[in-house]
């Protein structure tokens, strides 16, 4: 296998980068998504794929409560992606002095993001690591048409600091989740 050449394609896509949301029985949290995607072309029932490491403390929430809000930002929150993305909810409140207001769901919704939506779980499915939600959109709203905040303008925006802080990061999240996702494998077959 040519990992080089596929790694180095996933780095072509332009991903947008997604806050994800939930919030149970008082704790709230959220963070940066590896994954977010439309998979409906039915205009009356909006969904989406989310998926969320199993790790994280938004993770458990989503687990508890049901529910999530997804959220896309703009070149100019670039902050609010570091902050719910290089800190960990479980010792940090990462709403502190962010506007937010609870939605439909019971979700956090991020009062200052362009775009969001509101989204109540309808299915799971664990891939070891990670597990895929599959989320009906139940609100939603664009104040305005935006150009979203993609992973690469993220990263080509990071100070030395928080570039050393997301490679550490990374380099410890895709240790833990090789060794899930291989005892996932050796399970399923």
């Amino acid at each position: 296998m040519k990992l080089n050449e596929i790694n180095q394609l996933i780095k072509c896509l332009g991903r947008e980068v997604w806050v994800v949301t939930s919030a149970h029985a008082g704790q709230r949290n959220g963070l940066i998504a590896t994954f977010v995607s439309p998979i409906s072309i039915v205009p009356d029932l909006p969904r989406f794929a989310v998926a969320l490491s199993k790790v994280h403390h938004t993770w458990t929430l989503v687990e508890a409560s049901g529910v999530l809000a997804v959220h896309l930002l703009t070149t100019d929150q670039i902050d609010l992606a570091w902050r719910f993305g290089t800190q960990t909810g479980r010792e940090v409140d990462k709403f502190a002095d962010v506007a937010s207001r609870t939605g439909m769901t019971g979700a956090p919704v991020l009062t200052e993001a362009k775009g969001w939506l509101d989204c109540r779980v309808e299915a799971r499915l664990d891939t070891g690591d990670r597990t895929l939600y599959l989320v009906e959109v139940v609100d939603g709203d664009l104040s305005q048409v935006f150009a979203p905040l993609t992973q690469q303008q993220l990263i080509n925006g990071a100070t030395p600091e928080q570039m050393q802080t997301l490679r550490s990061q990374l380099a410890a999240d895709a240790g833990r989740d090789a060794v899930a996702i291989r005892q996932w494998r050796s399970a399923t077959k």
